[in-house]
């Protein structure tokens, strides 16, 4: 029952990043967003990947459990191209802010 309550709740978390992906994309612009947010969340997911490795009981299943880590991984690429997306919109409104100086 834990490790279904674990796969909901990384899920869900999951379910919304590839969203806030594309928000970051479009609005070009990093105004409303916190790096610190960001790479709290980005540091999150390393450690719930790093407790995913070193538990041996998860590691001696992994087989029949993979998919726990897998969304895991797939949180931090999602959270990893925002803060890619971050300093890409964040240089844009440097230089934007430089041409109406």
């Amino acid at each position: 029952m834990a490790e279904l309550l674990e796969i909901i709740m990384i899920v869900s978390f999951g379910a919304s990043w590839p969203l806030n992906v594309l928000k970051s994309w479009r609005a070009r612009t990093a105004k409303g967003k916190s790096l610190p947010f960001l790479c709290l969340i980005f540091f999150g997911y390393i450690a719930g990947i790093a407790s995913k490795l070193v538990n041996e009981a998860y590691m001696a299943s992994i087989g029949e459990k993979w998919y726990v880590l897998f969304f895991y991984v797939l949180n931090l690429v999602m959270v990893g191209a925002d803060l890619v997306l971050y300093a890409r919109n964040y240089r844009l409104d440097k230089k934007e802010a430089e041409s109406h100086a």
